[in-house]
């Protein structure tokens, strides 16, 4: 079994102000940081780490690249595997034709519930870069506490993310002013990785900066006169964007979209529903509108679509797309002053 990397200081390269910077992980050994235990979910994920190391050293010996991202990335100077959507849309926006990006979540599929095959853990050890959010996948943090990937960034780390934060809400990109410093910190690993280019990353990063702060300001004005209302959704992913915006949110199921909420619970909405006069309650598509909509049905109000962006369920939309549409959703369902 590997130890995870240590982190290292990179070079500071900044166009823009930004926050505190990512951690680049060479393999080696690591101090800790971004740990999952006690933050890991679901016991289907969970697998023994001696399995794990068996299943990788096996599939490494196997000599078959058919599914490996390096075998067809020969043109890109960076190969890149993301756990999941949101790091994915960065990378490429950031890279750029410079870089191949593969995500080892299925598009469409649950990431909290990812389970990986022996080609797939040995696969980060074929890569340039690995990025994840620690305690957000258990497969993928075991994965690279059992593999030994060239590099790997943290990115709740890069964003600034602490700790405690992570540990209760992992979804810290649906708050654009925190995915503002996570594109800082890729541009700066792919810069660190592939100097020969990184102008052009530092040029690609400002520009997706920009957009985000655009994003950020369309929420800011949009919900200006939202200050308190309250957001019910599918289950507990919007504290990030709640916080930021003045909202308070309301899960019908906690952090865990897997688990089902009990009668007890439901009933305590039920209530919150009635008592701030809720008018729409926000279900996800990866998730499904079931609960969602009989809850709704039961207390005459509406549904409407509020989107993670776990992962990415429609190819021609784009996280800042489903941002705006969220946004939008938003706008249409929550009960505000103005």
């Amino acid at each position: 079994m590997h130890p995870r990397p240590r982190p290292i200081p990179l070079p500071a390269r900044r166009r823009h102000p930004r926050r505190s910077g990512p951690a680049v992980v060479p393999g080696g050994s690591t101090d800790g940081g971004g740990g999952a235990d006690g933050r890991t979910r679901g016991a289907a994920a969970r697998t023994s780490s001696t399995a794990l190391a068996a299943a990788a050293l096996l599939a490494a010996c196997s000599g078959s690249d058919a599914d490996d991202p390096a075998a067809d990335a020969d043109a890109a100077a960076v190969v890149v595997m993301a756990s999941f959507y949101p790091l994915q849309f960065v990378v490429e926006r950031v890279g750029g034709e410079h870089v191949s990006v593969d995500n080892l979540t299925p598009p469409g599929a649950d990431p909290h519930s990812l389970e990986l095959s022996p080609a797939e853990v040995a696969q980060l050890e074929s890569v340039d870069l690995v990025t994840y959010v620690p305690g957000l996948q258990a497969a993928t943090d075991d994965a690279i506490g059992v593999t030994d990937p060239a590099a790997v960034l943290d990115a709740a780390e890069a964003a600034g993310v602490a700790e405690d934060d992570l540990a209760r809400d992992p979804h810290f990109w649906l708050d654009p002013t925190l995915v503002v410093p996570l594109v800082d910190g890729v541009a700066d690993t792919l810069g660190d990785l592939d100097p020969e280019n990184a102008e052009d990353y530092a040029e690609r990063s400002a520009d997706l900066v920009a957009e985000l702060t655009d994003l950020d300001d369309a929420y800011r004005e949009g919900l200006a006169a939202c200050a308190g209302a309250t957001l019910v959704t599918s289950h507990e992913a919007f504290g990030y964007l709640a916080e930021r915006d003045g909202l308070e949110q309301v899960g019908i199921s906690g952090i865990d979209p897997e688990v089902e909420p009990s009668p007890a619970r439901l009933r305590e909405v039920g209530e919150v529903v009635r008592a701030e006069g809720v008018q729409t309650l926000y279900f996800e598509v990866i998730a499904g509108p079931d609960v969602v909509e009989a809850l709704a049905a039961d207390l005459d109000v509406d549904t409407d679509v509020l989107d993670p962006i776990e992962g990415q369920t429609d190819p021609d939309a784009d996280y800042l797309d489903v941002m705006r549409s969220n946004l939008a959703a938003l706008e249409r369902g929550l009960v505000c002053d103005g």
